[in-house]
């Protein structure tokens, strides 16, 4: 008995390694590459095409409520005792009684059929429109779920890329200022230069290493953060594809159309939602309207004492007919439910109006940000270049013995400090080119 309960604890516990190791995947993606996959497994998008569906479902839903509406009854009665009732006692020549009499028998069974069609209902045609409209919402919820995924993806991916490059810049730096530190080291066994002179490059080579190792794990975060945002298993091995290098970041011109906010998800969005306060506006004021509704039904009746003889015969009923409903006094409930509808409209229209000059002081501030960027950029990495030609002529002096070591210490500090400077202004121009992909509604 114990042998079968391992054995099948080892099948189980393989069972759930071998899904594990197949949930966790191996992948090299270019930035599309990303964003396809996350278009098909995040699961903020996964959860939206589910809303679709759902609003799908409510549109055929609502159509249901129009159709034929067939329902089938039956029914079995036992009673024990029957009901009594009492007539005048004149009936029965006994003039100033009650006589006690029962009516009915002891088993009593019925079954039917009831078929009901709506015919006339303002607030079902409305219905219909606003469940189309609904529909439509939940397809732009989705669209705009997928835009806003892709631009943390989009950013995600930058951030991997950034650090990637700062870990090249610190790797360059580390082995350049190991070759001076045992070029100084050197030196200073012939006696050319003093231990101070060693001791402040060992310093500099010490902090790079712990900083070298601080951009590795901020690149492994940053690289786990990019899983999470496409939806793939933290564990997976994600290598990018991309580099920095071949990114093309153009200058952009300014725009001055002020209707670029229609090609935002976010005013289709809205403008979606006042179609839908407009419809339920329409739907209350429809309340007012009469309803008109026909139905049918048959069944048949079965009576006897016996209830071996219950079924033998039957008492069929059958009734057609309409009905109209007329709405006449509802004590101000559907005026002020009108009322509350138009208010909502209003706000709404009020909403797209200062959307729209959001949406305009946005492109501006973007456009603004990237221009800044790029020339940031610009400057950082020709100061960059400058740090180094000053750090070649430094050592360069330092080893004719004309410059002090003081002096390349505080050439290579520079430089660190310039390529720190260029991976800030690197990273600041990879995000504000999203956001203003993002402003202008470039992103689909």
């Amino acid at each position: 008995m114990k042998y079968k309960f391992y054995t099948l604890l080892l099948c189980l516990c393989y069972a759930l390694s071998s899904k594990a190791q197949k949930a966790d995947t191996t992948a090299n993606f270019s930035l599309k590459e990303a964003i396809n996959y996350t278009q098909k497994h995040q699961s903020a998008i996964l959860n939206a095409q589910i809303d679709e569906e759902i609003a799908k479902n409510t549109v055929k839903k609502t159509i249901g409520i129009g159709l034929p509406q067939l329902s089938g009854n039956a029914s079995f009665q036992d009673f024990l005792q029957i009901p009594t009732s009492l007539l005048p006692g004149e009936v029965f020549g006994q003039p100033g009684t009650q006589i006690p009499v029962k009516f009915g028998v002891k088993y009593q069974s019925s079954a039917g059929l009831e078929l009901t069609q709506l015919l006339f209902d303002g607030s079902y045609i409305v219905g219909l429109q606003a469940s189309k409209t609904f529909k439509e919402l939940s397809n732009r919820n989705l669209k705009r779920t997928r835009i806003e995924t892709s631009v943390a993806v989009t950013k995600a991916y930058y951030s991997v890329l950034v650090s990637n490059e700062q870990l090249s810049l610190v790797d360059a730096n580390l082995e350049r200022l190991k070759k001076s530190l045992n070029d100084t080291e050197a030196f200073f066994k012939n006696g050319f230069v003093e231990k101070i002179d060693v001791d402040r490059l060992s310093v500099l080579k010490n902090n790079l290493e712990t900083e070298r190792e601080n951009v590795i794990r901020l690149l492994a975060l940053n690289v786990n953060l990019l899983k999470f945002q496409m939806g793939m298993p933290v564990k997976s091995t994600l290598t990018l594809t991309d580099t920095i290098g071949a990114l093309q970041m153009e200058p952009t011109t300014v725009v001055s159309d002020t209707t670029a906010y229609r090609s935002r998800i976010e005013y289709s969005l809205l403008e979606t939602q006042k179609k839908l306060n407009e419809l339920d506006l329409k739907r209350y004021k429809s309340q007012y309207l009469p309803s008109l509704v026909a139905f049918g039904s048959t069944s048949k009746s079965f009576q006897s004492n016996n209830f071996s003889n219950l079924f033998d015969q039957s008492y069929p009923t059958t009734v057609v007919g309409l009905k109209l409903s007329v709405p006449l006094i509802s004590g101000g409930q559907k005026l002020y439910q009108v009322r509350n509808a138009k208010l909502e409209v209003l706000k709404t229209a009020n909403t797209i109006a200062n959307l729209q000059n959001g949406i305009n002081l946005e492109i501006s501030q973007t456009q603004t940000s990237y221009i800044n960027g790029m020339r940031s950029l610009e400057n950082q990495k020709r100061n960059m270049e400058l740090a180094k030609d000053v750090l070649r002529v430094t050592k360069v002096k330092y080893e004719q013995g004309v410059g002090s070591s003081l002096e390349v210490t505080s050439a290579e500090t520079s430089l660190k400090e310039s390529q720190n400077n260029y991976i800030n202004a690197l990273y600041d121009l990879l995000i504000n080119k999203v956001n203003l992909d993002k402003a202008l509604g470039k992103i689909n």
